[in-house]
């Protein structure tokens, strides 16, 4: 595999998408309704990726758009104290910013979305000079699901293509935030028919489908949209990498680690993972860091610590 990073772009990862306030709950609870109080956070599964990435050592940037509010002044100077290059965050005149409320839990939350600035990138904020920066343009379906930032982005991933990055995407779906699934589906091909690097959890998975999908099937049908590599994230029965379009697949087994808080554990394994796969580390490497990152996370309250020793991507699996 090339090593895309170090030396040849001012970027490692170009997030694009929600940058918004989780209020998160402070105990651990079935769902929101049976939740009594919540934190602020700084949240976004693309400004946690860049966070998460830049605490690993990597230079990063996200696009997104706040409120002009007090609220959007604590989201720009959180990601900005994780080292992340806040240069190209808009604040938008009209909207405020937007806020996430999740129920704290073993598994995945539950949550409610109130969508406001978030959803404001416009073709502007994204120049081709600033593509050209950077190795990895990555986004979530939470970041395509509502316009003008869902055009914005297809079209911005199609100049990335053309100017040498590396397509990514978390394919956090959720019907709650994306009814439509058909349409889903079409900007989701739109996204990967240029060789994306693909994160998809089973729930992901059954949500985006309506119905409960076989692992091999999900991961079939992302290939024919166009991913090169897809990690299908299982939970307790671990994980399943597939790549080369497909030809090759790796299953990992979960480890066993008592979960603290599993908020934020996809976007920290997909930073071990991109970091790896940066350098030049065969999928297994890669999958590996990832999975060190996320246990790492699984087992830390709250977001990771603020600087994470690089070394401990490649620590052997125990």
């Amino acid at each position: 595999m090339q090593k895309l990073y170090p030396m040849t772009r001012k970027y490692a990862l170009l997030a694009v998408g929600e940058l918004l306030a989780d209020f998160i709950g402070t105990e651990l609870a079935e769902d929101i309704s049976t939740t009594d109080r919540f934190q602020r956070f700084q949240g976004g599964s693309p400004s946690n990726l860049a966070a998460n990435m830049a605490r690993l050592g990597n230079p990063t940037a996200i696009v997104s758009c706040v409120g002009k509010d007090s609220l959007g002044k604590y989201l720009i100077a959180k990601v900005k104290e994780t080292g992340v290059d806040i240069t190209h965050v808009a604040i938008d005149e009209q909207e405020p910013s937007s806020i996430v409320v999740v129920a704290r839990s073993k598994g995945t939350p539950d949550f409610i979305a109130y969508r406001t600035a978030d959803r404001m990138i416009r073709p502007e904020h994204i120049s081709d000079e600033l593509l050209s920066e950077s190795a990895v343009f990555h986004t979530t379906c939470f970041a395509l699901s509502q316009n003008p930032a869902q055009s914005t982005i297809v079209e911005a991933a199609q100049r990335a293509n053309k100017l040498g990055c590396q397509l990514s995407i978390d394919l956090n779906y959720a019907p709650s935030i994306w009814p439509d699934r058909n349409e889903a589906m079409q900007i989701i091909a739109a996204y990967l028919k240029n060789g994306a690097l693909a994160k998809m959890s089973e729930d992901d998975a059954e949500r985006l489908y309506g119905r409960v999908i076989e692992p091999q099937e999900a991961i079939a049908d992302l290939h024919r949209m166009g991913a090169s590599v897809v990690c299908f994230t299982m939970g307790g029965r671990g994980s399943i990498i597939s790549y080369e379009n497909g030809k090759q697949k790796l299953q990992m087994a979960a480890r066993k680690i008592e979960v603290v808080d599993a908020t934020g554990a996809g976007d920290s394994y997909w930073s071990g993972f991109l970091t790896a796969f940066l350098e030049g580390k065969d999928i297994e490497t890669c999958a590996n860091a990832g999975a060190n990152i996320a246990v790492l996370k699984l087992t830390t309250m709250g977001p990771l610590p603020a600087k994470v020793n690089r070394e401990i991507l490649y620590t052997p699996t125990p």
